[in-house]
């Protein structure tokens, strides 16, 4: 895809734009300050959700966002009726330093659920992080660490794509996420915004279209988050339309699932306590949707997962997940392999068992199987649908995360 260019700066590439990100211990908030854009954006489909979650739902029916004010350490859910009475005060904090109207400032948060927000901390970063606002790479990566909780890395992404009409838009994104991921009509927290002329409804049509394919697929440990956001922004800068004869442009379409497959792969790699990175590829399914059950089951598979950290090549948990995973199957003519940065190996191949105790087979999946990087790839044989899915392995750190998470 050569009209996909990707940049270095994160947000500063897009102009009029401007983040910033501040810390104190398990605490951080980030701005961003991004005047008069139409937005939309898609949420955890969980029936607990928190409370700014509902707030920016709110907020998204006017269609414009003027600014982003996230959180860290503090899930602010299940928190009751003030848990949107704090949502209210840090909004209008927001909304006073930044002279901006409270119905254009989104909300979200991330952390611990069922413990109140400590408002009085939460203020003084917010604070801070409002005095440190700026449009340098630096002030990206602030704000992208900021938001960051069991995460052990910051995750940003920015393009420059070339449209079919020849003119060029940027797109740039954050996200954090490294446990309780198992998205689904959404991701942890991610925020994204674009110099192109879009509207809120086509934002969301874009959106939908790049989440399925990207933060909908990935799975650390199966539990969907109760704040998961995905919040789009276009600030028009470009003076660039996006849209066309009542059209997405392809090739922004494009660019943005690139964006999105590139956050989201960052956070399947940087899922809590993983040592490996795993991707399962599924083609000639009876249809994409059959693809996405089947690469999805693979890496939610904690019997997979554990064995991916253990480096056994006990590929019976492969065929097992695509059987429940609820998608056509003939185990018959399907083709099972797996492979590395260096070699790939059939284990089965169009129903011949071929990875049998003391195979040459099985000795090099074996060798395979203690790469950091390990890829599954499924040939169905019923149609001509297709998906990729991400995820970890599970190891004894994650369950030392979780098991101490709020102690």
């Amino acid at each position: 895809m050569n009209f996909i260019k990707e940049l270095d700066g994160g947000f500063s590439v897009i102009e009029n734009l401007k983040v910033s990100g501040a810390r104190e211990g398990k605490y951080g908030v980030s701005i961003i300050f991004c005047p008069n854009s139409t937005a939309s954006a898609i949420f955890t489909s969980n029936k607990v959700v928190a409370a700014p979650v509902d707030y920016t739902r709110n907020v998204l029916k006017k269609g414009i966002v003027s600014a982003v004010f996230v959180n860290s350490g503090n899930a602010n859910c299940f928190t009751g009726k003030q848990g949107f009475k704090d949502c209210e005060t840090l909004v209008e904090l927001v909304a006073k330093d930044l002279k901006l109207p409270k119905d254009e400032i989104a909300i979200s948060s991330t952390g611990v659920i069922g413990r109140e927000m400590p408002i009085d901390i939460i203020s003084k970063v917010a604070y801070e992080s409002l005095s440190k606002l700026g449009s340098n790479p630096e002030n990206s990566l602030a704000a992208a660490k900021a938001i960051m909780t069991t995460d052990t890395f910051p995750k940003e992404c920015a393009v420059e794509v070339t449209l079919k009409t020849g003119e060029k838009v940027k797109i740039a994104g954050i996200t954090k996420g490294s446990g309780m991921i198992a998205p689904n009509m959404g991701t942890m927290l991610s925020f994204i915004v674009t110099d192109g002329v879009i509207a809120s409804e086509d934002i969301k049509k874009a959106l939908k279209t790049s989440a399925d394919i990207s933060f909908n697929m990935i799975v650390v440990d199966g539990d969907e988050s109760t704040n998961d956001t995905c919040l789009m922004m276009a600030n028009g800068q470009s003076g660039v339309d996006i849209v066309r004869d009542g059209e997405i442009d392809s090739n922004f379409q494009e660019a943005l699932n690139y964006l999105c497959i590139d956050l989201a792969r960052k956070m399947a790699r940087d899922g809590e306590g993983a040592t490996k990175f795993i991707e399962a590829n599924v083609v000639g399914a009876r249809d994409d949707e059959d693809a996405r059950l089947a690469a999805k089951s693979i890496i939610s598979s904690n019997l997979f997962k554990s064995a991916v950290f253990g480096g056994d090549p006990n590929w019976g948990r492969i065929v097992s997940a695509i059987g429940y995973s609820g998608c056509d199957l003939n185990p018959d003519i399907v083709t099972i392999a797996i492979a590395d940065g260096e070699d790939e190996v059939n284990l089965v191949k169009k129903g011949e068992i071929l990875a049998f105790e003391d195979t040459p087979y099985l000795k090099r999946a074996e060798k395979i199987m203690q790469s950091k990087n390990i890829r599954v790839n499924i040939e169905m044989y019923l149609g001509n649908g297709e998906a990729t899915a991400w995820g970890c392995d599970l190891t004894y750190d994650y369950v030392k995360i979780n098991a101490e998470y709020t102690t």
